[in-house]
């Protein structure tokens, strides 16, 4: 483990990446393939391969109180600590003590990390850990907390450790990294796609199944005339207000996970049944909607009671249906299809969805008209709890007065507006290009009064860069909190609000300042929803910095009044 964190130390000491991958290479090629398998997962910042649903639930709460323990240090010394630092494994680094007869094995992390996993109760799991930092020098230490709380912020993202890979076990020829690529995505395991590629083998990597690989992104545009510019025959579907899912089925079993590859099928129980009698084992992307009768998604709002939830009861599922709008398929029969055209694709997924055990209407595929919807159930189900796998509708549009005539249709339906795609593009996990595109407008902007700031993470330690907002209760005469952003601010902005927040700061708790609230600022925000996270009863989905607003004076921020007019309107376009 020693030399590990060394080499950590070296890569985070230079900002060059080809000398970072130099540096991760050579390491790799020094240890056994048993270290450099383990070690690969580790420099991607994972206690386990990706894959797994192995998780070491210790929470930082729990690592703080053990450094404490270890260091003899009180909780004023570590909250300086991590002022200083803004990460809790250099925090472990810096303040536990270096005795004789310290220091690990690589491989023994690994297995004590499954005995954490595996121990029940924050005591058990407490005790292992003390064990496992007070045995480590603290240099190991600071990289084992780093891993534990998947923070290793060294600049050292997967991909360059899957190039450090192709650099140490390559042959040469020049398409290793495209196959070490391929094969970790197939696997979702960097230790496994270092043992292939050690052993010649990456071409045998197989899809593995029930492990999310990355979702394609789109860029934003700002009107019809740029959605256009990229590509000139688009595919168009409605940006729906839902999460983004993608579904896993083989042999009935069916499995649903988030943009962030969560598993998510506990809260939505009734969808795995609307898809388990797919003939062929398949990956399938989408959207879960709020979903209701005639064929209409609801606002986010409506959805977020369903998520999170390891129990949904039989009324929720029948006040707060939902449908899984299916757009792309990425795996079918046996077969990758990411590096097919997207208009193959379509025709895959719909003769699909079209198998003869499944039930599948309505759906106009790309010549579709505006509204049309499809279903797909099973035979016989009960109307009432009938679960709906939706093929998305698709429309072309070859000009911008079409783009807008269908943006217009799909806010009409309540939707946030389109995406816009290019037939002819390949599927890029992961990857955020031109060949999908997302139009659309924003609800409205509020202006907002600071009334705490956070002192941020990675490159923005050091700095206050998170900042809780308000708008007036004009009846309490008070300011209510609305919402947090971090997002939209230059880095000149930020250390020039730092050095005033610091000048205004009312209660400093550390990590957090309540400072005075006179700094307003003009925040966006996807939609609105119902909440008791923050006084005003409101919360503001995705919500990002538009501006300071140096020009107006607190007493100008917007109030709670209006809060409840966007709400409305927001409600009554559902």
């Amino acid at each position: 483990m020693r030399k590990f964190a060394e080499t950590c130390e070296a890569v985070a000491a230079t900002t060059k990446k080809l000398r970072k991958t130099g540096i991760v290479a050579d390491y790799l090629k020094s240890r056994t393939i048993d270290e450099a398998a383990v070690s690969a997962v580790f420099l991607s910042g994972r206690a386990f391969p990706a894959w797994e649903e192995t998780t070491l639930q210790v929470g930082g709460a729990l690592l703080s109180r053990v450094v404490s323990e270890l260091s003899g240090k009180d909780g004023a010394a570590l909250t300086a600590a991590y002022r200083k630092h803004g990460d809790l494994g250099a925090v472990a680094g810096e303040l536990l003590p270096e005795k004789s007869g310290q220091g690990l094995g690589i491989l023994e992390v690994s297995r004590i990390f499954r005995e954490i996993a595996a121990a029940r109760g924050p005591a058990a799991k407490s005790a292992l850990v003390r064990d496992l930092l007070a045995r480590a020098t603290p240099l190991e230490a600071k990289y084992i907390v780093k891993i534990m709380t998947g923070d290793l912020r060294i600049g050292l993202k997967e991909s360059l450790v899957e190039e450090a890979i192709a650099q140490a076990f390559g042959s040469g020829h020049g398409g290793e990294l495209r196959e070490v690529q391929r094969a970790n995505m197939l696997l979702g395991d960097i230790g496994e796609t270092l043992r292939l590629a050690v052993e010649g083998r990456l071409a045998e990597a197989k899809m593995r199944l029930f492990h999310p690989i990355g979702f394609m992104l789109a860029s934003p545009i700002e009107s019809p005339e740029e959605g256009l510019s990229y590509f000139t025959d688009a595919a168009v579907e409605d940006k729906y207000d839902g999460i983004r899912a993608q579904a896993h089925v083989s042999d009935g079993e069916v499995k649903f996970f988030s943009r962030t590859r969560d598993e998510i099928t506990e809260s939505f129980p009734e969808l795995p049944d609307a898809l388990a009698g797919l003939a062929q084992d398949a990956i399938l992307d989408g959207e879960i909607v709020a979903w209701e009768q005639p064929g209409r998604a609801r606002p986010f709002s409506v959805l977020q009671q369903r998520l999170g939830r390891k129990k949904v009861s039989d009324l929720m599922l029948r006040e707060i249906p939902v449908a899984y709008l299916v757009f792309d398929v990425l795996y079918a029969g046996g077969e990758l299809l990411i590096d097919r055209p997207l208009l193959e694709r379509a025709r895959i997924l719909d003769e699909l969805l079209a198998e003869k055990n499944l039930k599948h209407t309505g759906h106009r595929g790309s010549q579709g008209r505006a509204g049309s919807q499809g279903k797909l159930t099973f035979e016989g189900e009960q109307e009432l709890s009938a679960a709906r796998v939706v093929r998305a509708p698709v429309f072309r549009a070859a000009s911008p007065e079409k783009l807008e005539e269908l943006f217009a249709a799909a806010q009409a339906r309540g939707n946030e507006g389109l995406m816009i795609k290019d037939l002819e593009s390949t599927y890029t996990p992961g990857k955020r290009g031109k060949a999908w595109l997302k139009m659309k407008r924003e609800l409205a902007t509020l202006d907002v009064v600071v009334t705490a700031v956070e002192y941020g993470h990675g490159k923005r330690v050091g700095v206050l860069s998170d900042y809780t907002f308000a708008v007036w209760d004009t009846d309490k005469e008070r300011l209510v909190n609305i919402g947090k952003a971090y997002s939209g601010l230059t880095d000149v902005e930020i250390a020039e609000m730092t050095r005033w927040f610091l000048e205004h700061t009312i209660e400093d708790q550390g990590f957090r300042r309540t400072v005075e609230p006179k700094i307003v600022l003009e925040v966006a925000f996807n939609n609105m929803m119902r909440s008791d996270r923050h006084e005003s009863g409101y919360a503001l989905r995705f919500p990002r910095i538009v501006r300071l607003r140096p020009d107006k004076s607190a007493e100008e921020a917007d109030t709670i009044e209006r809060v409840r007019k966007i709400y409305g309107e927001q409600r009554g376009k559902s």
